[in-house]
């Protein structure tokens, strides 16, 4: 699904549900569907706690990066989630 959102990116609303459906279709079961959209949005604000913390050797600062990365993902998952509800139950 995160490769699928990157090559989609151009397609505003329809292309998150895009990858979202092929992804939940793939995944099979609905929990697997909302493991695969929730993952790469945990893996993306872990990585960039780590990068913010060795970068300015103060956790603090890591800790808000990885929040607001955390965040931005999370806004990305809307059309993301429904699609691959959708592409699971189907």
């Amino acid at each position: 699904m995160f490769v699928l959102s990157i090559l989609l990116f151009w397609l505003p609303i329809v292309g998150p549900f895009i990858a979202g459906f092929v992804g939940g279709r793939k995944a099979g079961t609905l929990g697997d569907a909302i493991l695969a959209v929730i993952l790469p949005g945990l893996i993306f604000a872990g990585i960039l706690f780590f990068l913010g913390t060795m970068l300015t050797m103060v956790p603090l600062l890591g800790f808000i990066a990885g929040a607001g990365g955390l965040a931005l993902a999370f806004a990305h998952i809307g059309p993301l989630l429904i699609g691959a509800i959708i592409g699971a139950a189907v």
